[in-house]
């Protein structure tokens, strides 16, 4: 399991956003059923891909509440949609990980307990992401996703 190491500059995010504790997956699944019906009326998005994003509090205790968006990348914050909001994702480093298959627990429970301890990087204090292009097929064993973990050197 090795990632890409890269840096990224801002990003400008339009969507909605949902708080859920880490049991609440049917949360995820609402938001989703919300928002891909209104996605076109974002008009000045950058691609077509789609940006599942977790703003974590205090990452690692999984007792509190975090925030989840589903969004896209857009070029500025003008015209944005009614009951659509807006959200900045930091520049930073990030370690970016392929996820295929439809079990993202799985890769993820990889990330944090095989790579993170012996990466020489720890957590940082940003979002965490997933960038759903092309090679996304919901509920396909044949997808593909990237996960961005927000990271920086011991």
């Amino acid at each position: 399991m090795q990632p890409k190491i890269v840096t990224l500059k801002e990003k400008k995010l339009v969507g909605i956003h949902s708080e859920m504790l880490v049991h609440q997956h049917e949360k995820i699944l609402k938001l989703w059923r919300s928002f891909m019906p209104r996605k076109q009326e974002v008009k000045n998005s950058l691609n077509h891909e789609l940006i599942a994003l977790q703003d974590y509090i205090s990452f690692g205790d999984f007792s509190k509440p975090y925030n989840i968006w589903a969004a896209v990348e857009v070029l500025d914050f003008l015209n944005v949609p009614i009951e659509m909001e807006r959200f900045i994702i930091p520049e930073g480093t990030y370690a970016v990980f392929l996820h295929k298959g439809m079990n993202a627990s799985l890769t993820y429970n990889k990330i944090m307990s095989e790579w993170l301890p012996n990466s020489g990087y720890i957590i940082d204090n940003r979002p965490h992401f997933q960038i759903m292009g092309d090679k996304y097929l919901n509920g396909s064993p044949d997808s593909e996703e990237d996960f961005y973990i927000p990271i920086k050197s011991i």
